[in-house]
């Protein structure tokens, strides 16, 4: 029996108070939860701003890189395109162009200290995990929308033309030839996959320190394997980054819902069946010496 049953109080009484309770506003007539959000999202900005900017710095670098090499590797008058004709083996070199980019960018400074995710599925999906602040997983998203669009408008601002020719096209993603819903699908499992084996990975003592290395090798695998599927997003600022160049709409919504879907259901998995350790933090490389500001619980994984 509840504390209201044993008072001699109803539920319905209960209920019926708590909504004749007035909310309580400020002077200004603002709802005083809004006032105490708006507050811890001040203060959350002023304390852990500088990580914000390098998740908006380490997209935009992925983007540059994107659209840098898809013009070396698929513009006409690249050396390379007339070199190398097989396809198959273009989107092998840009694997490892962009696998590459990405374990630089989760071993470098910048990735130790913010977490590396520039990828808002995985930052919600460290949320949902509960190793982040609600106010840091919304200003991560913020960031790593307005990093992705300059990575894109820096690449056509230094080349040009290049970047928006129509082999290249801001090395935009679009679904493959069998259709929208099969790239969606395909979205939704390599997302999985990818969060299941960072997770995984991180959370495993003696292989932690790799995490990097496990998440550019499917990166490049996915690039080679996967991309003339779905295109290989994973990321919906990548994608959104891309479209803005571009101005290319047509299919947006899979990037914004697979990867999420994909990355989140590989957390459910993770968390339910209880086959490994609990996850001890948000970031991808945590060996270092570099400042965390979320849940941490590593040192004791």
């Amino acid at each position: 029996m509840d504390l209201a049953n044993q008072n001699g109080i109803s539920a319905f009484d209960t209920l019926r108070q708590r909504i004749n309770t007035p909310v309580m506003l400020t002077s200004t007539g603002t709802p005083e939860s809004s006032i105490q959000w708006s507050t811890r999202m001040v203060e959350a900005f002023k304390k852990h701003w500088p990580e914000y900017v390098m998740e908006a710095a380490e997209l935009g670098l992925f983007m540059f890189s994107a659209c840098a090499f898809t013009v070396l590797l698929f513009h006409p008058s690249s050396p390379i395109v007339r070199t190398i004709h097989d396809g198959v083996l273009r989107r092998l070199l840009m694997g490892m162009a962009m696998g590459s980019t990405a374990i630089a960018i989760i071993f470098s400074p910048l990735g130790q200290r913010s977490g590396a995710h520039f990828n808002p599925s995985v930052t919600w999906t460290f949320f949902r995990l509960g190793k982040i602040e609600a106010c840091d997983a919304a200003f991560y998203t913020l960031f790593q929308f307005a990093g992705g669009i300059a990575g894109v408008t820096l690449a056509s601002l230094t080349l040009g033309r290049l970047v928006a020719h129509q082999s290249v096209n801001y090395a935009v993603t679009l679904p493959g030839p069998n259709g929208p819903i099969v790239a969606l699908f395909a979205e939704i499992v390599i997302s999985f996959i990818l969060m299941s084996v960072v997770l995984t990975v991180s959370n495993t003592k003696r292989l932690a320190r790799w995490t990097g290395i496990f998440a550019g090798t499917l990166v490049a695998i996915y690039i080679t394997l996967e991309s003339p599927i779905s295109g290989m997003s994973m990321n919906p600022a990548r994608t959104l980054s891309s479209a803005v160049g571009a101005q290319v709409w047509m299919s947006l919504w899979i990037y914004f819902v697979a990867p999420p879907v994909g990355m989140l259901l590989a957390a459910e998995v993770y968390q339910r069946f209880k086959l490994w350790p609990a996850v001890a933090c948000a970031k991808l490389h945590h060996y270092n010496n570099q400042r965390c500001i979320f849940r941490c619980n590593f040192e004791a994984n």
